[in-house]
């Protein structure tokens, strides 16, 4: 990595990565930086950015299981995402949280607050299509 890059980058897993990334892009607005597959076509490795925050993200084993999917076999880890809080997930800064949101709504993310004043700021609470949890709030 270069000098320039973040000194802390989340790391996500995803069953499938390449889907992840092209949705994460499409919907919440960032910017594909690499792109690695193997020779099946499973993302091995690739990082997506939104200014100048970078998260990397792969499909590690056919055996791991997203939080969407691990909450459909486990009863314990479905109660507890029964709240609409952030779970072991990201906090994105925005200039325009409401726009962001109506971009994420109309394209399909579950919604998990709608904006809301107080606090940090102006923000929302979403998931991922595989249930990761993601908080924008504005810059």
């Amino acid at each position: 990595m270069a000098n320039k890059d973040p000194q802390i980058i989340p790391m996500l897993s995803y069953e499938d990565g390449v889907a992840a990334m092209d949705w994460l892009c499409n919907v919440f607005g960032f910017s594909e930086r690499a792109r690695m597959l193997d020779d099946h076509g499973i993302l091995t490795h690739g990082e997506i950015s939104l200014g100048d925050g970078v998260i990397m993200l792969a499909s590690p084993t056919p055996d791991y299981q997203s939080p969407k999917h691990h909450r459909q076999v486990c009863e314990a880890t479905a109660r507890y995402y029964e709240v609409p809080y952030i779970i072991n997930g990201l906090l994105v800064c925005v200039d325009d949280v409401r726009a962001h949101y109506q971009r994420s709504r109309d394209n399909g993310a579950t919604i998990l607050s709608d904006p809301e004043e107080g606090g940090p700021g102006l923000r929302y609470r979403v998931e991922d299509l595989e249930g990761h949890r993601w908080m924008f709030i504005q810059n």
